[in-house]
């Protein structure tokens, strides 16, 4: 089903199919969802959750999390041990302005998710990236690196990552755990897709390890409700909480988000967050699919795998082509992507390309690989 509003409201030229854009579509937004459970909410007639917040966030919400959480990762989870926040964004942020002072070396997978890139730059942090294969982080390129330098923290997306698509086997997140012991670093899991499986169960989350190890995890309803909801969560244990729960801005402002909270908490309580988690899977496998079968159809000298889950397919173009050059020429056929160059913290990857199934529906799909065809027939 293809969205029946503008592209303008996200930033899109008319006319122009940009399969880079990362969103979710329009059309499945929930919006009776959210009323409905703001309806409720409100109408308890409990006005605490206008109040400043509980630094650790809403006890009421962080029950409802811990449950559905529990179900959904097959791993106990206790509300003493989530911190809410306004997304994984947020939450990154916060975690390197508490945990990190600027100089401090992380390590990134390469490639990792541009914008959180942007984030440890601002934060001035030195960004070592640590290579990745069809399995996600090379545990033995880490200890490497190891040998010679310690992070602060490694920043990782275990599991349908962005932007490859990628997951984390079970055996190399043990490895992970272990070395963060070791070595004395946090895992900083951007566990977002985790909920988004197309083919099977994932392993299970590196969550399931922060009350015993040196992790972070960190989640959000960005991608399984809303993204303007700006709700997220960390999952972490008791001396982390301890960071988090004592920063300045919490002393000001209170607990993050106490009003959405309250609402997408509703939204938990009445089973329609796992309906709608259900109703996302079901399109977006649809999508997937019909993605592949165009990239087959229109591309064929170009390598990929097919996702599992998550947001995106990770492409190599044929004979080394630049995809940033590519993007340049794509303007005149108005389709976009988002060059592999970003996702580097070292400037490389340039034969790469991602591309999102996510936004649009089949029609457009299928149009924006062909313009993409015509692009690179035009090189």
């Amino acid at each position: 089903m293809d969205t029946p509003f503008p592209a303008s409201q996200i930033n899109v030229p008319p006319g122009f199919i940009d399969l880079g854009l990362g969103d979710p579509p329009f059309a499945l937004l929930p919006l009776d969802l959210i009323r409905r459970a703001a309806e409720g909410r409100l109408g308890e007639g409990d006005p605490s959750f206008l109040q400043y917040g509980a630094e650790q966030g809403d006890s009421r919400f962080r029950a409802s999390l811990a449950d559905f959480l529990c179900e959904g990762y097959g791993v106990p989870v206790h509300a003493a041990d989530l911190f809410v926040t306004n997304g994984v964004s947020n939450a990154l942020d916060l975690v390197c302005t508490l945990f990190t002072r600027p100089g401090d070396t992380i390590f990134v997978e390469e490639p990792s998710y541009f914008l959180a890139l942007r984030i440890f730059r601002d934060h001035g942090l030195r960004a070592v990236p640590v290579p990745t294969d069809e399995h996600g982080l090379v545990i033995e390129a880490l200890e490497d690196l190891l040998a010679v330098s310690r992070p602060k923290f490694v920043y990782i997306i275990p599991t349908f990552q962005n932007p490859t698509g990628r997951t984390l086997p079970e055996e190399r997140r043990e490895r992970l755990i272990g070395l963060a012991n070791t070595h004395d670093f946090l895992v900083v899991a951007d566990e977002v897709y985790h909920f988004l499986s197309y083919t099977g169960q994932p392993p299970k989350p590196l969550a399931g390890r922060a009350g015993a190890a040196k992790v972070l995890s960190l989640g959000s309803f960005s991608k399984i409700l809303a993204p303007g909801l700006r709700l997220g969560w960390i999952q972490a244990g008791p001396a982390e909480l301890q960071r988090l729960v004592g920063a300045g801005v919490l002393d000001s402002g209170g607990g993050l988000n106490p009003f959405t909270s309250a609402i997408v908490g509703r939204a938990i309580e009445s089973g329609g967050l796992r309906q709608n988690i259900a109703s996302l899977i079901d399109v977006y496998r649809q999508r997937v699919a019909f993605m592949d079968a165009c990239l087959r159809k229109y591309l064929p000298g170009v390598a990929y795998a097919v996702p599992a889950g998550g947001y995106f397919f990770w492409v190599r173009l044929p004979e080394n082509m630049d995809a940033a050059a590519l993007q340049q020429r794509a303007e005149a056929f108005k389709v976009n992507f988002r060059p592999g160059v970003r996702f580097s913290s070292q400037d490389g990857l340039r034969d790469y390309l991602r591309l999102c199934y996510v936004f649009y529906g089949p029609e457009q799909i299928e149009e924006g690989i062909a313009r993409l065809k015509q692009t690179l027939e035009a090189v």
